[in-house]
């Protein structure tokens, strides 16, 4: 299967309704390995790595978020796949 690497930035009502939590354990159920941290100016930003189609259902994920998040705009950038994360993780 094809491995793929994609930074994520996610818009909206993302942040203090625990969207974080929400994706970092969605990730670990799927197995896929990256980090997310909120950023100064309200956005969430991700990068995750693993099998294409895993990545790919996991960006669905978080165009959705919990169920107090309103996800308003998502932006997906490829990168190079560079195997460098073990797990999932929060990042402060």
């Amino acid at each position: 299967m094809a491995k793929t690497r994609l930074h994520i930035y996610v818009s909206g009502r993302v942040q203090g309704i625990g969207y974080r939590g929400y994706v970092s354990r969605e990730a670990n159920r799927l197995g896929v390995a990256g980090w997310v941290r909120n950023l100064y100016d309200g956005r969430v930003e991700l990068v995750v790595e693993g099998e294409e189609d895993k990545v790919n259902y996991f960006v669905e994920i978080c165009k959705k978020g919990p169920p107090f998040a309103k996800v308003d705009k998502v932006e997906v950038l490829s990168e190079p796949f560079k195997s460098e994360f073990f797990y999932f993780k929060i990042r402060h």
